[in-house]
């Protein structure tokens, strides 16, 4: 065989081989597109496909009654015993209304979104009483105070969940963390499988009075809330930074515009507004007719309050602001994110309240 020949031969048996590789690539593609790809010791479940699934799922609908209250944030009155201020909380499903004729299916706190407002002097020993009657386990976090490490609520890490029926109590001096701050606007919500009790509305705002406050003539706590709801079925999903569970709702203390309460004040007035970002996304909160000052960032005083006209408000950070209503007339203070500011769609709606100042 001449060389040439040879050299003909040799190039086509590697051109083979190529066609070869480049066969098998494929074959190892669209197997790894057939079959999700699982580390070794995991599942597909532990990859988040299927867990992600189970946490977004809708929430139980079946024997989940309509609430009987229709406000939520109410301050929750103590039982006081040997100088112990004692609390009850309850978790159960509940049907709660955001908008007149549109409901959810919410986890709360005694039955109202948010749960109620625990409001406690600097120092004050407190003891809460938690019973589940959630379909699934709870924890309860206690955010921003410093508790003892076993009244931490991480499930699993400093205790056991609280199983559907059972029971846990919670007691330590409310402080807050860092004992350097004298009081403030705290939170506390569900730990256990924080993405779907959190986002379905297991959260409350819990004060912390400070010893010589500073006092104002109008004062409110706002908690804000996300939810996917579907309304042609009225199921209700935890809302996520993923398609298909971003949310639709938008409420502040439970309810969507033009259901949001109105905050009256008299022109002079000092008004405190307690922000606390309860859900899962960020809100750029504008006040319109002034600014204001952030005076307190998670429950700590700013020595040099801020002027701002916008604050943004991640989730689990609370914002003291204050301001004087100097103009008469109707202002809006609102989430400064458009899609915010709709009930499915329709504007305007969702994160949206008035102020509402008399000459």
């Amino acid at each position: 065989m001449s060389p040439r020949s040879t050299s003909w031969i040799a190039i086509a048996a590697l051109f083979a081989a190529a066609a070869a590789l480049a066969l098998a690539v494929v074959a190892t593609i669209r197997a790894s597109d057939d079959e999700p790809a699982v580390a070794a010791g995991s599942t597909t479940q532990d990859m988040g496909h299927g867990a992600a699934g189970q946490h977004g799922a809708p929430a139980p609908t079946d024997g989940v009654p309509d609430a009987t209250a229709t406000r939520g944030g109410e301050v929750l009155a103590p039982r006081v015993e040997n100088g112990v201020w004692m609390y009850e909380l309850q978790t159960k499903p509940v049907r709660w209304e955001i908008l007149p004729g549109t409901r959810v299916t919410a986890y709360t706190y005694n039955g109202t979104v948010p749960g109620p407002e625990i409001r406690v002097p600097y120092g004050q020993r407190i003891r809460i009483l938690v019973k589940n009657d959630l379909p699934d386990p709870t924890t309860v976090h206690w955010h921003g105070l410093a508790v003892p490490n076993a009244m931490d609520g991480v499930p699993d890490v400093t205790q056991d969940p609280i199983e559907p029926g059972g029971t846990f109590t919670y007691e330590f001096d409310a402080i807050p963390a860092g004992r350097d701050s004298k009081g403030g606007t705290f939170l506390y919500h569900s730990h256990f499988e924080e993405d779907r009790q959190v986002g379905l509305g297991l959260a409350g705002a819990l004060v912390i009075e400070e010893p010589d406050p500073v006092r104002y003539d109008v004062e409110r706590t706002i908690m804000i809330g996300e939810w996917a709801l579907d309304t042609a079925t009225g199921e209700t999903r935890p809302p996520m930074e993923m398609e298909g569970s971003l949310p639709n709702f938008f409420t502040l203390n439970g309810k969507a515009f033009p259901a949001t309460e109105t905050i009256s004040a008299n022109r002079g007035d000092r008004v405190l507004l307690r922000l606390v970002g309860a859900g899962q996304f960020e809100h750029p909160m504008h006040l319109h007719g002034t600014d204001f000052r952030i005076v307190a960032k998670d429950g700590h005083p700013i020595g040099q309050p801020l002027a701002a006209d916008v604050v943004q408000v991640a989730p689990g950070e609370r914002y003291d602001i204050a301001f004087t209503a100097t103009e008469p007339g109707k202002w809006v203070f609102h989430c400064h994110i458009g899609h915010h500011l709709t009930n499915d769609g329709d504007d305007p709606g969702g994160l949206i309240l008035v102020v509402d100042v008399a000459g």
